[in-house]
């Protein structure tokens, strides 16, 4: 079992920027490549970036991309999620899930652990 903490939410003027972090417990956290998606309301949950085991590989969403950066510190067991530039179209809650696989999973179905979510508002 993993579990997971999102934090760093909250409200932000459009332009601004958040960084979100998410602490996981449990298994060995340097064992799981880790992902964030977000989810708004009436949409369905979407990918929004994922990052290998060691960290050297990222891939992101069109959507965010040039924007947003994942990170993660496997000494401090923390996966984290920069937001620069964001827009209005950012606002959702964002989760980040965990998986085992050897390969780069892009679709919520792939994810074996869920954090709770934290909500993320961008005012216009």
């Amino acid at each position: 079992q993993v579990q997971l903490v999102e934090s760093g939410g909250g409200l932000v003027q459009a332009g601004g920027s958040l960084r979100l972090s998410c602490a996981a417990s449990g298994r060995t956290f340097r064992d799981y490549r880790m992902g964030w998606f977000r989810q708004a309301p009436g949409m369905e949950r979407e990918f929004v970036a994922t990052i290998s085991r060691s960290g050297g590989v990222t891939f992101y969403a069109d959507s965010v991309k040039g924007r947003f950066t994942i990170s993660r510190d496997n000494a401090k067991n923390t996966v984290y999620l920069q937001m620069n530039s964001l827009k209005p179209e950012d606002t959702a809650v964002y989760y980040c899930a965990a998986h085992s696989g050897l390969t780069r999973i892009v679709t919520p179905k792939g994810y074996d652990y869920w954090g709770q979510g934290t909500q993320v508002t961008v005012s216009s």
